[in-house]
Formats: C-alpha cells, structure tokens, sequence
C-alpha cells in the first residue's frame, strides 16, 4: 500500500501544497494531495525532510588505545550552520559494551575521531593518507555505500538533495557515483569500461596461433541441391560404425578428411547469414555458391551472391546436378560471370567444382577446394586462451532450458566456465558436440552446444568467457542497461527525409538503395536513372537489383547494408513489412517512375517534403470466381487481417506483383450491401472496370493520409 501525501504532509508538520512543490523539484510528479506514493518513497522521504532537533543517532567506533567501543552521538546543530557539519560529543561506554557495527578502517588520533555519517566529510587531517576508489562505468548504490564504509540511506540523502531519486539497488552512472564519492571525501579513478567489447580483441602472439578449421556456409536458390549436398558430405565422412545412424542435433557440424577438418554451418539459406551479419558476427569463413547444371542462375543465387560479396566472404561454386541429361555447366558458369564470379579456367579467380550430390560425385574435389582455399587465407587461433565464439542458434527447451549453439571462434571453452554472452550469462553445465555426446572441452572452429544460460540470446550474439561470475553479471547488467537507453534514445536507419539532414552534418556519404520491380527491364531502367543522379556529396550506390515481391530477406540485407527499399509495382510481404517496421528499413513503393526520380532526387538535394502517407486498411485472400449475370464478376474473399471498406482505392496483388488498381465497386456479405467487413470474415468484392481475378490472389485496400512536413521542424 502507498502513502497518501496528506498524511505525509501531517506527519513532518508541513502543508500538503509545500510538500508537493518540493517532491516537484526532485522529479516526482504529483497531482494532488491524495496522491498517493509508494513505502520506500516515503522512507526516502522521510528521511530527507523529516526535522530531527532532538534526535541523536547513535553509532559504535573504536578509537585508538581503546580496547572497548566508544559510542559517538551525532545531532545536527539546532542554528543554522555550513550544511552537512554536525556537532559531536563522545559518551563513555555503558557497563555492557555493545556490538560494534562498524568499524573505522584505520585507527584515528584520539582528538580527532572520525565521523562515519556526516553528510559533507570535513577536510582530512594533515599528512592523513587520500582516499581514493576506483570504479567502472556503472555500481549500484549499495556496492557503493560499502566501498565508502558508509550508511546506504546517507548516500541516499546526498542523491536526494542532488535531484537522484534512487533506492539502495538503483544502478548510478559513473558521473553520480563520482559526485556522491567526492561529497564524502573521496577521490575517484575511473577504471577502463568493462562491457565485455575489449575481450574479443585481445592481441594473441604469434607463437601462439595454430591453423583452425575453416568455417563454411552453404548458400544457392531453393531445390538447388544444397540440403542433398550437405547430406552427401556428411554420409561420405561418417565412419562405418556410424554409417545410416548419423544423427543431426545441431546446425553446425564437423567433417574430417584426410588433409583437415572442415566446420559445415547449416543454417536457413543467407537470411541467417544476413540476420547474423546484421548484429555485427562475421561467421563465415568460405561460401559454398550451390547452383543447379540444369536450372542456372534464379534469384536467390543472385541474392546469395550479393550476401556473401557485401560480407566480402571467398565464394567457392559448386555446380550441382551435373548428371542430369540437360545439364549445362558452361552456361551457369556464364551466367555467373555477369555478377563478378569469372571461373580460374577463364583467368578470373572463383573457384568452380562441378559435382553430384545424387550419385556422390566430386565430393572429395569439392572439400579440397574448401582447404585450398582454407590455406590461403592462413586462418588461425590460440587455443591456450579464454574461449571466445559467436551464437549460431539459440532455443528455450522445455527440459534443459535456454540451450545456445556457439561455434568456438578462439580459446578453448570448459565445462564450469562463466561466461557473458549478448546481454546474458551463466556457467556451463554442458558441452554437446554435433552428434550430442557430452565433451568436456571444445577448441577454435569447434560447434557445440552450450547449457547454463541465464536466458536465451540472438543469433550473432558474441560468446565469451570471463573470470568470474561477478564479471559476468555486470557485464550483462551493463549491457541491458545499454540496450534499455538504446531503445529509448534509437537512432533510425537512413530515411530519405534525414538524409539531407545527415549530409549536412557529415553522417552520411553514400546513399544504398535496394530495388524490387515486376520484371527486369524496370530493373535496369531504375537502376541507370538512379545511378545517374549521383552528386558530389552523396554517392547513390545500387547493392541489389532484382524481380520480385519485397521478401525478409531484402529487408534484412537493407537492414545490414544500411539501405532503402525502393519498390517498383511491387509490394512487401505482410512479414516483410512487420520486419521492416522493427529494424527501422525505409521502404517506398511506386508506380510511376517519375514519382521515383522526384523523390530520391529531391532527397539527394535536401527538398523532400512528404505530404502524403499510404496507410494499408486490410488484405483480403480471393478463394471462389463467381460469374453473375448482368453483374460481372465476384471475387469470393476471405478477410485476413483489417478491414475492408466499400468504396475504398484498392489494388490487386498476384504473387506480391500488383496487377491492378482502382476501387471496390460492390461489397456484400451474402445477399445485403455492407459498409465494410472485418478481419475473420468472408465476403463478396466486385472491383471497378477489372474482370480478371484468380484464386490466390490478394486485395489489399488504402487511403492516403496527409501528413506534417518533417523538415520544417528541423530547420
């Protein structure tokens, strides 16, 4: 239960109205006298405010040459005075001598006790040794109050007076903890930040780095073959004993030939990769490019591309499917060479196997390749050093609890050690190798499975291990406490109305953009136009180009990259847009190219000014064609998130490619008009003047908002 203000006001003797205005000052906000605060407020409070004439606190020191406590009675002068001095008399002993509650650190001369709770230390004695502490970034006021050997509620009283309301587990920034130290005399050095970052760049000598496994991730276009050739890499390395029972428990796993090891990362395809990039993880060593002999290149082998060079990753390509009757490896390999990857056969420097996943062809050249290129990018680690590793996936099980796959990257990981890893901790009770056997300790380029997390991290948290757990929950407390400010105080990605902001005070250089259109001559017709609009101060750079509904994957590649989406007759996905809501990616559809080119150009010069936004009133999924006569034709719909209005501007979605737009003529639910029809529901839409509607397709309804000019108010 709280504490009402009036009888607090009553109970220190003042009117409620001066008790308001003075918890105002201290940044409680209150709006009336039957406002109620919570006990320890109140405590606080009390203690702050509350006159105390007559009242003696009393406190047990020892002074030097006496063997029995001396007990000091400390009452602030009735006369006003210099703040915080107060008056000290020394009371003998009683017969029973009581227990001491604290203890002076060092003996004082006898005319000149020290006083433990004075609020203003006076000036230290001549020739008295300084005091000095030595604290972090960050220290709650508890740790604090006993590095000082002092009462946690005087140091409330000083944060207090100061405008900090805090409690005596309230965590203070190194600026507080340094003006609460100096009022009761002490002197602080600032330790280095201990937030973990510096852990991950200790220098290893050279004598101590061996060779490590490569790292590798599988990329290509879905039914490409990357799955099969995975499972064949792995049946033609398992042993005989282990042969059709090789059991998969994790998304990493380890290969064995004959001139090394070699870590497989089986992760969903360069969304993963991306995700993990995105959070500042470099994983990946060597990327395998799987593309199918009979298929060629297809989109997702062009975004695999662009995800692996933006991460500026060696790319080794694995022509699968070779024994297929229409296989054509020279034509991939053509086709490939438009996007940089020109084969070592014809003088460039991409690596080109030509396998079969099916029949186990090549997968030996393949892993040989690998190694090569293993060994000329001399990968090394020291494995006589704390471990070091970087979250590959990480899940709540219902049994074990948070249970995090770290790939080891440094060091060697021990059952038992503590260990921060993004913003938890623990100690690990378990380490599983890939087949899930228990192992008692895991070196460089080794995954495993760790148990003992304090919760469940992100895929591309970082992995270390510390000394001890104190370390490990303040780093963790410290980064939850950054992760909070962040959150509030986050700065947004490059939009188009900041970035003549962001030119202006030399932030941005470049501008990224990323286009989706309905087909490829509005790719290039985009991608040239834009190009062109380059100027001195900003440079439009074209990461992607490609056909296609806006998906996750662009969003997440926008997000890594720092860059815009630009949509051309094309839509996001509903996830896609959810994603690009969360990770702050601006995207901007259009339909006109001219629309396009005023708008980026204008940013490009500083003029945008958005005066309309685009608001999405529903979706609605098309199930049935009816044929009226004298009607027309009736898409039976089926609403699936929204509304959808009568009369509303509309367009029609086939495969996220929008194929028309106009109004919704008729609106029924069964045979009546309705006004709109909500989420859950089906209905009958008849679009205006369009006749060519198939099952599948979505009908997604819109209104265009006028909104506030945003840089008028950053002028």
């Amino acid at each position: 239960m709280g504490v009402r203000i009036y009888e607090l006001a009553r109970t220190l003797g003042v009117p409620s109205k001066e008790l308001i205005h003075e918890l105002k000052k201290q940044g409680i906000e209150l709006k009336s006298h039957m406002s109620s605060i919570d006990d320890e407020t109140a405590e606080l409070v009390l203690a702050l405010y509350k006159p105390e004439p007559a009242a003696v606190e009393t406190l047990s020191v020892e002074t030097a040459g006496t063997a029995a406590p001396v007990k000091v009675d400390i009452a602030e002068a009735a006369a006003p005075g210099p703040a915080g001095v107060a008056e000290v008399t020394v009371v003998p002993p009683p017969e029973l001598p009581r227990p001491v509650e604290r203890a002076t650190p060092t003996p004082q001369p006898s005319d000149q006790p020290q006083v433990a709770t004075v609020i203003e230390a006076p000036p230290a004695p001549k020739g008295a040794p300084e005091k000095r502490l030595r604290l972090g970034e960050a220290i709650t006021v508890k740790e604090l109050a006993e590095k000082m050997n002092v009462r946690p509620a005087d140091a409330i009283k000083v944060l207090m007076k100061t405008g900090v309301m805090a409690t005596i587990n309230a965590v203070i920034d190194i600026e507080k903890a340094t003006a609460l130290a100096q009022a009761f005399g002490y002197s602080v050095e600032t330790a280095p930040v201990d937030s973990g970052e510096g852990l991950m760049e200790e220098a290893d000598a050279a004598e101590n780095l061996v060779p490590r496994a490569p790292v590798v991730t599988v990329m290509g276009h879905v039914d490409h073959g990357k799955t099969s050739l995975l499972d064949a890499i792995r049946a033609t390395n398992v042993t005989q004993s282990e042969a059709g029972g090789i059991t998969q428990h994790i998304g990493a796993y380890e290969v064995n030939t004959t001139r090394g090891k070699v870590v497989f990362l089986d992760t969903p395809g360069h969304e993963a990769f991306t995700a993990m990039r995105a959070r500042g993880a470099q994983v990946t060593d060597i990327v395998v490019l799987v593309v199918a002999a009979d298929d060629g290149v297809m989109p997702q082998t062009v975004e695999a591309i662009t995800h692996a060079k933006a991460a500026n990753v060696p790319i080794v390509v694995a022509i699968n499917k070779i024994d297929l009757p229409d296989a054509n490896p020279d034509r991939v390999k053509q086709q490939l060479s438009e996007y940089g990857l020109v084969p070592e056969q014809w003088g460039g420097d991409t690596i080109y196997v030509e396998v079969s996943a099916k029949r186990k062809l090549n997968i030996d050249a393949l892993l040989e390749m690998v190694l090569l290129q293993a060994e000329i990018l001399e990968l090394r680690a020291n494995p006589n050093r704390r471990g070091q590793g970087v979250v590959i996936e990480a899940e709540l099980d219902k049994t074990r609890g948070p249970v995090a796959t770290v790939l080891i990257q440094n060091g060697t990981v021990r059952v038992g050690d503590t260990f921060v890893v993004g913003m938890h901790y623990g100690r690990i009770r378990a380490l599983l190798n890939d087949r899930g056997e228990k192992i008692h300790q895991a070196g460089p380029a080794t995954p495993v499975e760790v148990l003992g997390l304090s919760g469940v991290p992100l895929a591309g948290d970082l992995f270390q291990v510390v000394a001890d757990e104190k370390k490990a929950r303040q780093i963790a407390l410290l980064r939850q406490e950054r992760q909070r400010e962040a959150h509030i105080q986050r700065t947004s990605r490059v939009t188009l109305e900041d970035l003549y902001r962001q030119v202006k005070e030399g932030e941005v250089k470049e501008l990224n953009v990323l286009i989706k259109a309905d087909v490829q001559g509005s790719v290039q017709a985009v991608r040239d136009t834009l190009e062109k609009l380059s100027t001195s101060e900003v440079r439009l750079r074209v990461i992607q180009g490609v056909v296609g509904g806006i998906t996750e994957s662009d969003v997440m590649l926008a997000s890594a990259s720092n860059a815009i989406v630009i949509g051309f007759n094309v839509r996001p996905t509903p996830k896609a847009r959810e994603l690009a809501d969360r990770e702050g990616v601006d995207i901007r559809l259009y339909t006109i190219i001219y629309d396009l080119i005023a708008d980026v150009k204008a940013a490009l010069e500083g003029l945008l000014e958005p005066e309309f936004v685009e608001q999405i009133l529903g979706r609605a999924e098309v199930r049935e064609i009816f044929n009226i006569p004298r009607v027309g034709v009736i898409a039976g719909c089926y609403v699936t998130e929204g509304t959808i209005p009568r009369n509303a501007e509309c367009r029609l979605l086939r495969d996220n490619v929008v194929v028309y737009q106009g109004r919704i003529a008729s609106l029924r639910r069964f045979k009546e008009d309705v006004q709109e029809v909500s989420s859950g529901y089906e209905c009958g839409i008849g679009l205006e003047r369009f006749a060519d509607v198939k099952q599948g397709d979505i009908i997604e309804p819109f209104v265009r908002e006028q909104v506030a000019k945003k840089l008028a108010a950053q002028k």
